[in-house]
């Protein structure tokens, strides 16, 4: 190769690697035309950036060098590949924006060289086709090797794949089937996302073992779906099916211990489940938490907007602490708990309906049993109160 033609490369090599637009185009490409990577959140893109400036410095270098992918290079694009694999994203995405990435290269050369000499473009054509088979071979090779890793201890990698799920990491529940599918397990859906931490005011680091304790106990024997439980700082974050939201409340209480079930959020925002359920259990009053009872989806919403970031509208949170009370048909039961917030007490409630005290009571009754919340208990009459005064 003479002297010309690696210094034409070499000065397309500088004007590219200077320019941030150029990375920019690459994970831009990659965002719009690989499914799996347009639905990573902003937490993810840094590293999606780092990648691609990696690999267009190291392109480069070995166009103008006619050179070749060193061990170095292959023992990166293997720790790549491992990552990527237990996030559960699958090879064929990855490599498809491996694919675009190297289209976005060439174009961009091309715009910067428009007279490329021909031996230069065979030069780059080879570069590429050479790096790709490279890198499809030891991705393919790392992707299989991690997912035996992961089978081979399940119980660290379901804790691996919850992790992800509350980091977001996931990008799409096609992605995340097709983890589950290499576990050889099955995720409730309906699900539970119950994030929980003693009672105590000193709260020191939890230990796994305590989550995985309190894992076991709220487990159901024999059910086909998987349950699995991490840690979080002081926390402990378990994913259980829908139905054990229900005796968390007891579970808890036997332990000394609070806790936030969230059971309306789908698969795929495990993410959102987790940050409501970890905020509320941030700024819910003392008086939030009683024995036997945990906070749920609408305690989470209602503390949400009272803290000013709502997670939903304010009629979707009436919705979710009054429930059935929204029905035209539970009216009267509407009436009562106005009354009863308004007067302050059954007795002066009942007056202001001109009904027999006994009558009222048993509307509050009808209340608690149809929305899991007594209007006599302060914090769950101001969740009542809140839901009435914002429902439309």
């Amino acid at each position: 190769m003479t002297s010309q033609p690696v210094a034409a490369r070499e000065h397309v090599r500088q004007e590219m690697v200077a320019d941030p637009r150029v990375v920019a185009a690459i994970v831009s490409a990659v965002h719009e035309q690989v499914p799996v990577y347009a639905a990573l959140d902003d937490s993810r893109l840094p590293e999606v950036r780092a990648i691609a400036a990696w690999g267009l410095e190291r392109l480069l270098h070995l166009w103008v060098t006619d050179g070749a992918l060193e061990p170095s290079d292959v023992r990166r694009l293997r720790g790549i590949a491992a990552a990527r694999a237990a996030d559960g994203r699958p090879v064929q995405a990855v490599l498809r924006a491996y694919r675009v990435a190297a289209t976005v290269l060439t174009d961009e050369i091309a715009a910067r060289a428009p007279r490329l000499a021909a031996a230069d473009a065979f030069a780059l054509t080879r570069m590429l086709l050479t790096a790709l088979d490279t890198l499809s071979e030891e991705m393919t090779t790392a992707y299989a090797a991690t997912d035996e890793d992961l089978a081979a201890d399940r119980d660290r990698a379901l804790r691996l794949l919850l992790d992800d799920l509350i980091a977001g990491r996931h990008a799409s529940v096609g992605a995340l089937s097709d983890r589950s599918a290499r576990l050889g397990v099955r995720l409730p859906d309906p699900y539970c996302l119950l994030v929980a931490e003693p009672a105590s005011a000193e709260r020191p680091d939890m230990a796994l073992d305590a989550a995985t304790g309190l894992l076991e106990a709220l487990a159901v024997p024999g059910d086909e779906v998987v349950s699995s439980a991490t840690v979080r700082g002081s926390r402990a974050v378990l994913l259980l099916p829908g139905a054990a939201a229900a005796r968390a409340g007891a579970v808890l209480g036997a332990r000394s211990w609070r806790g936030c079930a969230i059971t309306g959020e789908s698969l795929d925002r495990v993410a959102v489940a987790h940050r409501l359920a970890a905020d509320a259990l941030d700024t819910a009053p003392a008086h939030a938490h009683r024995p036997g009872r945990v906070l749920t989806d609408a305690d989470a919403h209602v503390l949400a907007l009272l803290d000013g970031h709502p997670a939903a509208a304010p009629d979707q949170v009436a919705r979710l602490v009054l429930g059935p009370l929204t029905d035209p048909g539970q009216r009267h039961l509407m009436e009562a708990l106005t009354a009863y917030i308004d007067a302050g007490s059954a007795s002066a409630a009942a007056r202001v309906l001109h009904l027999h005290a006994q009558s009222l009571r048993y509307r509050l009754r009808r209340i608690h049993a149809l929305t899991s919340r007594d209007p006599r208990d302060p914090w769950q009459r101001l969740t009542l109160d809140i839901a009435r005064t914002i429902r439309p």
